[in-house]
């Protein structure tokens, strides 16, 4: 019996092998790893012969296959029917669950970002958290689609996160309520006359536009064109490529932006920029932290290198690869890792990330010289115009926000130092 399994598997193996035109393409010129073949199969042949419980064929491809993948990095999977169809709905800015992105490492599920007002970011999750387990289930080694699956549901129905967290000795029992997720990836207000401030939280198919649309409304509440502009990319997990390029292609007036590099010439691409800065060169704040990822990472990388705006914050994520969801049989897909971002300067995103250009931990505002009980420089009343407009003032915020206070200051320091300029040259 185990001989006709043996060798029934390892003639279906051959075939596939021989006839596989992927296969042929990439392996014409080399040999047929033989023996690795032969030891699969008689692995498989003992598994079906001694292992403790009866497993079935097909369960066992299965796991074959997640195998594989596993082994290449932590972005490639293998896509059951139902995964598939949940990862053809998450780029129109609207979804069912719990409103974070997460990744595979060590094993684990890593959350890269919550995002702006979901169940997760509500509930406190944080970019580096490690989910552990999921309604009491562990996820040590489990698929990453498999983790999604679990932790999308109806929405209203609840939901039991097991979190490690970086310095803290306990795990964390975190409870959450999944809810139809409505991304609004921009929003935007004046900091003070003159002074920008845009909050990008995702990238969707419909971004680039929401954001001219903020810029133009900014523009006008000012009366007249920006003096400067922060832009919050903090805790942004990323999305469409296209959105990240037509943002970055905004504020510059030329040059590359993102080239896509890959081991087959399909799958590597350069973009760039066409002429026009919808700011007119005005200076630019980027802000970053270890949730800005992917996208968030294409627009840092891309400003930072043409010195176009100056990264404020702390190294970003280092999600830096391109994934394919390619089809296969019987309603599956693989999504597999085909290419990776380079920035204009040929630096590598993928496990390195964008360091910022001026370091600034989140932390008190203390830390940046305000004496106790010294006011900020900032407009801190709620006219009839302005109430409504954020859930805090803006003084509020800067006492716990002190990476966008040092924005500020340095997008004022900026406007002077070109307003010095200005006036010399004339």
């Amino acid at each position: 019996m185990k001989t006709l399994v043996k060798r029934s598997l390892w003639s279906f193996l051959w075939i596939a092998i021989v006839i596989s035109p992927e296969l042929k393409a990439t392996e014409k010129d080399d040999d047929l790893p033989i023996e690795e073949l032969q030891m699969f199969a008689e692995v498989f042949g003992k598994i079906k012969a001694d292992y403790v419980e009866e497993i079935e064929d097909k369960d066992l491809l299965t796991h074959a296959i997640n195998g594989m993948l596993a082994g290449l990095d932590e972005h490639s999977a293998f896509l059951e029917p139902a995964g598939y169809k949940q990862m053809q709905t998450d780029t129109d800015g609207q979804f069912g669950g719990l409103g974070i992105e997460v990744t595979k490492e060590d094993g684990l599920i890593k959350v890269v970002a919550p995002i702006d007002g979901t169940p997760a970011d509500e509930a406190g999750l944080q970019s580096g958290d490690f989910i552990v387990e999921i309604d009491g289930d562990a996820v040590l080694d489990m698929p990453l689609s498999d983790a999604l699956s679990k932790m999308r549901g109806e929405p209203g129905t609840p939901i039991e996160l097991t979190i490690q967290r970086e310095g803290v000795s306990e795990l964390i029992q975190v409870d959450l309520i999944r809810s139809v997720i409505q991304i609004r990836s921009v929003r935007g207000e004046l900091l003070e006359p003159g002074l920008g401030y845009l909050r990008l939280s995702s990238f969707q198919s419909g971004t680039a536009q929401h954001m001219r649309v903020q810029i133009k409304t900014l523009v006008d509440d000012n009366e007249g064109s920006l003096d400067g502009l922060v832009l919050d990319l903090r805790n942004n997990p990323g999305g469409i490529l296209s959105s990240a390029v037509e943002i970055s292609d905004m504020f510059l007036d030329g040059g590359d932006i993102v080239t896509i590099k890959g081991r087959i010439e399909s799958s590597s691409k350069t973009y760039s920029a066409k002429p026009g800065d919808i700011l007119e060169a005005k200076p630019m704040i980027i802000l970053v932290n270890r949730g800005s990822a992917s996208a968030s990472e294409i627009v840092a990388g891309a400003l930072q290198d043409h010195k176009r705006a100056v990264i404020v914050g702390t190294k970003t994520f280092g999600k830096g690869s391109v994934q394919s969801i390619i089809p296969i049989n019987y309603g599956r897909a693989l999504k597999l890792t085909t290419s990776l971002y380079l920035t204009p300067n040929d630096r590598v995103i993928q496990k390195k990330g964008i360091s910022p250009d001026i370091t600034a931990q989140l932390t008190g505002v203390g830390d940046y010289g305000l004496a106790e009980g010294q006011e900020l420089a900032v407009d801190d009343s709620e006219s009839e115009e302005g109430a409504g407009r954020s859930e805090t003032t803006l003084a509020q915020r800067l006492r716990s926000d002190n990476q966008l206070l040092q924005a500020i200051n340095l997008l004022k320091g900026m406007r002077i130092i070109g307003s010095e300029v200005e006036s010399g040259q004339s």
